[in-house]
Formats: structure tokens, sequence, C-alpha cells
């Protein structure tokens, strides 16, 4: 299936998301096994293009290869050990770390799915052991870590967190969400294309984040004769952190709620109650989000109701990933 193919009007070119190798299964794991997510291979496999990466791999480790580990000494972080040899490879994880991501920045990726646990490429809560052998999980692995410092903006998750639904929601919604705003952004775009763009987001920003919403509309008002790549760089890193805030059921409600009021003067009071149903069973938590989103599309096209058709919100992923079926 052609990536991004379902959007409207955006250019079909192939979304690319870093990934640790061992989760696309791999044999790239210090005892030569991997850990592939079944998810990741063959379904998001169909809607982006992942890029490989396996760090320790890269800085000439084998594989077999004796194991690694976070050691807590004296400075801002912790060492990355051989187990048994106790063999330092911070300073080499680091320096092609930094290259590596600089290399990844010009593949233009749109987000980064890293193995949980690992202390090279593990997002959060890592073991970290100090001079007794005793471990604390608040570790970032290595790689994980120069990724996030110098590539901030970028969607990044660890494939643990993505079996929360609500998770994986955002994540698939941040790389979507990041590949248009770039898109847009490189492109040859003029003040009435931000507009449109800024109305098509409009309900999908304020399933996340109303504020951000708020802002983003006011720098769109306000953006008249200043200099178009400052409003650029402003507008996606302000959209960007919008869409990283978790949506929640309450915010969804609020969203179907004003989107269900441009069918006032249009439907009969029939479909009105059907949808005003299926919005209170979600809120109750009867049935997952896609329920009352697809009734809303039907109603939606029966009436022609352009600029709801236009509206992200109604389809921020492709439907086939079913994400919207658990939350």
């Amino acid at each position: 299936m052609e990536a991004h193919a379902f959007t409207q009007g955006d250019p079909s070119e192939e979304i690319r998301v870093g990934i640790s190798a061992c989760l696309l299964g791999d044999p790239v794991r210090f005892d030569g096994g991997h850990k592939r997510d079944r998810f990741l291979e063959g379904t998001l496999s169909e809607f982006f293009r992942f890029i490989r990466v396996c760090p320790e791999v890269d800085i000439g480790l084998g594989v077999p290869r004796e194991s690694l580990r976070l050691v807590r000494v004296k400075g801002d972080h912790p060492r990355l050990l051989a187990t048994k040899s106790g063999t330092d490879h911070t300073t080499a994880m680091e320096e092609y770390s930094r290259a590596k991501v600089d290399e990844l920045r010009k593949l233009e990726l749109s987000g980064y799915l890293l193995k949980r646990s690992s202390p090279s490429c593990g997002m959060e809560r890592v073991k970290v052991y100090d001079d007794h052998g005793a471990p604390a999980r608040d570790g970032v692995g290595v790689f994980a870590r120069v990724l996030k410092e110098r590539w901030p903006e970028l969607p990044v998750e660890e494939e643990g967190r993505l079996h929360d639904p609500r998770l994986r929601e955002n994540f698939i919604e941040r790389v979507f969400g990041f590949h248009r705003a770039t898109t847009f952004f490189a492109g040859d775009w003029n003040l009435g294309g931000l507009v449109r763009f800024h109305t098509a987001e409009k309900y999908l920003l304020l399933s996340h984040e109303p504020e951000g919403y708020s802002e983003l509309g006011r720098l769109v008002a306000n953006a008249k004769g200043r200099d178009p790549e400052e409003i650029a760089a402003e507008y996606r890193a302000r959209y960007l952190a919008a869409l990283a805030v978790p949506a929640t059921p309450n915010k969804h409600i609020n969203v179907l709620q004003h989107m269900l009021g441009y069918l006032r003067d249009v439907a009969t009071s029939e479909a009105r109650a059907e949808l005003h149903g299926a919005v209170e069973d979600y809120r109750q938590g009867y049935v997952p989000l896609v329920v009352p989103v697809t009734l809303l599309q039907h109603y939606v096209r029966i009436h022609g109701i352009e600029y709801l058709r236009g509206q992200r919100y109604l389809e921020p992923h492709p439907k086939e990933l079913m994400i919207r079926n658990h939350v």
C-alpha cells in the first residue's frame, strides 16, 4: 500500500521512521536473537518506510557479544560498560550517536521507535547500576539520549509503550502530523496556504491541546508582514508541541459535540439523536472512538458539509491501522 495515499491532498512520498533493528526481527541482539514486534513489522510497515538502526552493532560490537549496562559514576550521565570485562563504550557510542542523528536528519525522518530497556536505545526507565551492583530504573539509553537531545521535536516512542492504546494513538498522530507540517513548510507555501493548513487541523489540535490551537491561530492572524522563515519555525514548533499532548476522552467528546453543531440545520432529528447517542456511548465507555467518528463521517458525506470534510480530525491516519478502534 502506498504510504499517505489516504490523506486530503498531501503528497504521496513515503514516511520514514527510524527503528531499532531488532524490533523488525534482525538478529542483532547481544545473544544473537531479536525482539520482533508483529504490529510494527506487519502493520506499521505498510505505511512507514522503516530505517533500521542498531547502535551497538554499528560501533563495531559483534553478534553475539558481551552484554552492556549503564553504570552510575561521577559525571553528567551514566557510563555504558560491558558487564564482564568492564570495557567502557560510552565515548564510542556518544560519538557514533551524534553522527548518526545528523545522518538521520538528512533522511528526513518523521518519527523513531526505540527498544525499551536497552542501555543503548531505551527511552526511559532503563536500569542504571550503582557501584554496589544495585539497579535503579531511572536511566535513558545512550543513543536514545543523544537522539532526543539533538532532535527534540522528533516524535520518539518505544515499542513497549505502544501497547497502551492512547500512547499508540498519540505517537501515530504525531508522526503523520510531523510529516504534514514538514512537507507543507518545505514547499512553496504562502499565508493563504497556512490559513488553509491551520483550518484543516483545527479539531485535531483541539483534541490534543486547545491552548495550542488558540496560540497558533493568533500566530497565523498576525503573520502578515513577518519573515516567512520565522513564521514557519514558530508555527511548526508550536504545532508539534500541541500534538505531543495526548488526546483524552473528554477532549474528544468536546470536539465531537462542536462538530455535531454543523448538522443542526441539515440532519433529521432522528439522525442527530443517533449521533448524540453514539457520543454518549463513547463517554460511558461502551464503544470506542471509531464509532461516533465513523457515524459523523457518514452524515458529513451525506449532507456535503465541506468544512467538516476537510477536517484532519476525521481521518488523521489510515483507517486500516484501526487506532481508534481501541481508544
